[in-house]
């Protein structure tokens, strides 16, 4: 497989990243790669190549020299990573997180899934909480008319 910049040498380098439901490859060979920063982990920015370039200077906002005080990772460690290295991470990195979060995922609350059953009965026993309390209601304003 032929390099997608050089269009000369055999890729060995392989980026994947998925827009919008569709995935984007580009293959790269090794000159490419490191001209592009790549290899290079001191220079190569993950959240630059995947949300864009600028990235890590919304990353780093909060101060440079911040640091997790449970796990120690510092803005250096995100940069370069593009994760976090434990939960408290988004206590103490939360300034500047938020429009991160957005680009790269749909929200910044986490959802999950459930199975359709568990859905309809959750929405069940939601719709008979309330009808109970339309009844409370109404009964407390029977009782309190003449």
């Amino acid at each position: 497989m032929l390099c997608d910049v050089c269009k000369c040498n055999d890729a060995t380098v392989f980026l994947t990243q998925i827009l919008e439901g569709k995935m984007h490859k580009v293959n790269l060979c090794e000159a490419c790669s490191k001209e592009k920063g790549v290899q290079d982990p001191t220079s190569f920015a993950l959240a630059d190549l995947l949300l864009g370039l600028g990235a890590t200077d919304e990353i780093e906002k909060g101060g440079s020299t911040q640091k997790c005080a449970m796990c120690g990772f510092s803005h250096a460690d995100l940069k370069k990573t593009g994760r976090l290295g434990c939960s408290e991470c988004y206590v103490t990195f939360a300034e500047g997180l938020g429009s991160l979060l957005k680009a790269m995922h749909k929200g910044t609350e986490h959802v999950g899934k459930l199975p359709e059953r568990a859905q309809r009965s959750i929405a069940l026993s939601h719709r008979m909480r309330a009808l109970r309390d339309q009844i409370k209601q109404l009964e407390s304003e029977l009782s309190n008319s003449p």
